[in-house]
């Protein structure tokens, strides 16, 4: 080697000290280029009087998030959404600037527009009255009077009962508080409290998906527009959002128009090339994936349950929903989640194009090819188990079932399975069950000996026994089997869309991860505190006695109560995680935490004021909901556990059923039972719970903080 080379200076043959300083540079660099391209933020402002509901079919509101999710992808912004919980703050807020635009189903209005600038309009809707199921009816305007309209300040409603009460003096208007909750003013006009309410067509339309108590009548106002409202100084996004609604609008009549000649919505040979000018477009059927990417949306129909789509503490979960919100986001498209109410409809919604993909894991059979139902690619194998009672011992082999019962849905593939083994096993008795009843519910009736056995796939199986110990599997039956998404068969360009996204997802990084999140077996946290009965004798509860004592004193709460919550959250462990994602000795989701502005749910302090505060919250939204103070305790921790939603949804059914509202223990506990049943979970708002967890959760909490105040009692 020369000279030359040999003294060539690199980085590696520098001092250290240079090299560190050259390295420092450059990160410093990089950082200070990483958060300058930093994506700004799109911060929309949301009214939470609707509270979190379970959207079945397009709830407005679900949608207006939906269209600026997308805009916000288009735009390359980040989407933040902010809930406040009064709705005249949503004016305020935004003229403060602490959010750039409002979505909550707003009317244009004379008086707002002098606050705010808004969007060209969304849609056109018509304002109705709205009555409870009992109530006297009202056929035509002139029987207003007399009756009462309640109305909340500051909503487009008023300025129309004003001009209404001009034409018919007689009609009264009473005031409410803005912080009613749609929900609640849709109890209390089904319980008769209220007379009269005004709203917009498509929230009752939305209402009346899932209550039967609640009825629409005469129209109260003329068409309205319906739009975002956004700060007067920001024209730049006014200008960005009214181009994207006009995009939009754009491939709505599009359709219209290319649709114009036929219903029909299978695909043919036509290839999905992009969508032209109208003025190209000759009148001629489209696919099925064409008329989805002319409405920018794809419509999924899910069933409501613990592995399709559920609502669970606020937050919208299931292995299904999220697989159909990551499909609409790779290509582009807004998502609409439609419940089906049986798992018969499940595959129908298809057929009679109410829905363009079921989810559900379903096994492609030739029962469901003959029906018109088209399969994708496999995107999951599972064993079916059978599946008995705890206990129960000496099944061993298919032989040994002879002489039980088993029970299955007919038109599910499991019934296809137990006709196979009553060939081998002729003893085996097979019965059907109601088609809307889900499998886990089945499970349910097992456990309770209702039903002798069931067949069930193996990641139910699983996922059942994360949270219960009184069943079993006995055995599989077979090979485990593929299971598929479904579309109407015919629809072929739909079905390579479909497949290209199962290819690039099966077992790869984010199906692994929510695969695990919803059916891997959840470990039991079996960190006890060190000598924790001895200790509990000498009146030591926890090891965090001297913080929950610190922070219930503040909030008002009996510390004992909140360390046996504590116990049945996390059983003390700080590092504690639930599959949905709560965090730390209370399980606090991270989105509530944020809200609080709590950092680190680990460190035991600020996880224990979290999940404090977070139960005053609670509290003060049973408060507000009316409930006596010696139950307010049971149905703040029921919220706690389950969320108020589902709690409301119980309360109502206890009414129904002529049992105490207002009292949890063996009166609205067993309405909460009730909700994880088909049949009342699809009148519910919040729809299906497992209502076991919060019936259980109180119970044992009640059970333990007794128990903390006989220890104290005899100190």
């Amino acid at each position: 080697m020369s000279q030359g080379k040999n003294k060539r200076t690199t980085l590696f043959s520098l001092p250290k000290i240079v090299c560190l300083v050259l390295i420092l540079i450059a990160s410093l660099f990089l950082l200070k280029y990483y958060f300058s391209n930093e994506k700004p933020t799109l911060t929309v402002l949301t009214w939470v009087g609707g509270e979190t509901y379970l959207p079945r079919n397009g709830h407005p509101q679900d949608l207006e998030l939906q269209y600026l999710q997308q805009f916000s992808t288009q735009q390359n912004l980040q989407f933040k959404q902010v809930k406040v919980t009064k709705f005249d703050q949503l004016f305020s807020k935004l003229i403060a600037g602490e959010g750039d635009v409002i979505a909550a189903n707003l009317t244009i209005t004379t008086a707002r527009k002098k606050r705010v600038n808004f969007s060209d309009a969304l849609i056109q809707s018509n304002e109705y009255f709205i009555l409870g199921k009992q109530s006297p009816p009202l056929k035509k305007g002139s029987a207003l009077n007399g009756r009462e309209v309640v109305i909340q300040k500051g909503k487009s409603y008023q300025t129309t009962a004003l001009g209404l009460q001009k034409i018919y003096p007689k009609m009264r208007i009473r005031y409410i508080d803005n912080s009613i909750s749609t929900e609640l003013l849709y109890d209390r006009l089904a319980s008769g409290e209220y007379d009269l309410a005004i709203q917009d067509e498509n929230l009752i339309a939305s209402a009346l998906a899932y209550r039967d108590d609640i009825k629409k009548s005469i129209q109260a106002s003329g068409k309205r527009d319906i739009a975002w409202a956004v700060n007067i100084e920001n024209k730049n996004l006014l200008t960005q959002l009214n181009a994207f609604i006009q995009s939009q609008q754009l491939a709505t009549e599009l359709l219209k128009i290319t649709t114009a000649s036929s219903n029909a919505t299978t695909d043919n040979d036509i290839s999905d090339a992009k969508v032209a000018p109208s003025s190209s477009i000759k009148k001629s059927n489209l696919t099925q994936w064409q008329t989805i990417q002319a409405k920018g949306r794809v419509r999924f129909v899910l069933r409501n349950n613990l592995s399709s789509y559920y609502i669970w503490r606020g937050e919208l979960l299931g292995f299904h929903y999220e697989l159909a919100k990551r499909f609409a986001k790779e290509n582009k498209l807004r998502y609409e989640i439609i419940v089906a109410p049986d798992n018969v409809a499940l595959l129908d919604y298809l057929i009679d194009d109410k829905a363009d993909i079921a989810l559900g894991f379903l096994t492609p059979t030739e029962a469901r090819r003959a029906k018109g139902i088209g399969f994708s690619r496999p995107y999951h194998y599972a064993s079916e188990l059978v599946v008995g009672q705890s206990g129960v011992t000496g099944i061993e082999t298919t032989q040994d079932l002879k002489g039980h019962k088993i029970y299955t849905r007919s038109s599910s593939a499991y019934w296809s399975t137990a006709l196979q083994l009553q060939k081998t096993v002729p003893g085996v008795k097979l019965i059907a069950v109601p088609e809307n009843m889900e499998t886990e519910s089945i499970i349910e009736a097992v456990a309770d000996k209702k039903y002798d056995m069931t067949i069930a796939d193996s990641h139910i199986v699983d996922l059942e026994l994360t949270f219960r110990d009184d069943i079993q599997s006995f055995m599989a039956l077979g090979e485990p089997k593929a299971q598929s998404w479904g579309i109407k068969a015919g629809n072929e360009t739909l079905l390579k869309e479909v497949n290209v996204f199962i290819k690039k997802h099966y077992k790869g990084l984010f199906y692994n991860v929510i695969y695990n999140k919803y059916f891997k077996n959840k470990k039991r946290l079996d960190q006890q505190y060190k000598g924790y009965v001895a200790e509990i004798e000498s009146g030591v509860m926890s090891p965090f006695d001297d913080l929950v004592k610190k922070h219930a004193k503040e909030y008002g709460f009996d510390w004992r109560l909140l360390v046996a919550q504590m116990h049945q959250e996390s059983r003390f462990d700080p590092n504690a995680k639930s599959l949905s994602g709560a965090q730390g000795l209370f399980q606090v989701m991270p989105r509530t935490a944020e809200q609080l502005g709590i950092q680190d749910m680990h460190d035991p302090e600020q996880g224990i004021e979290a999940g404090i505060r977070y139960m005053d919250w609670v509290r003060e939204r049973m408060q507000a909901d009316e409930i006596p103070k010696s139950e307010l305790t049971w149905f703040t921790l029921a919220s706690y556990n389950a969320g108020a939603g589902h709690v409301r949804d119980a309360i109502r059914l206890a009414r129904q059923k002529g049992w105490q509202d207002d009292v949890w223990f063996n009166h609205v506990e067993k309405a909460m039972l009730l909700l994880s049943q088909p049949k009342y979970a699809a009148k519910a708002r919040y729809g299906y719970v497992r209502g076991q967890e919060p019936v259980t959760y109180v119970r044992e909490i009640k059970r333990r903080y007794d128990t903390y105040l006989n220890i104290s009692n005899h100190q």
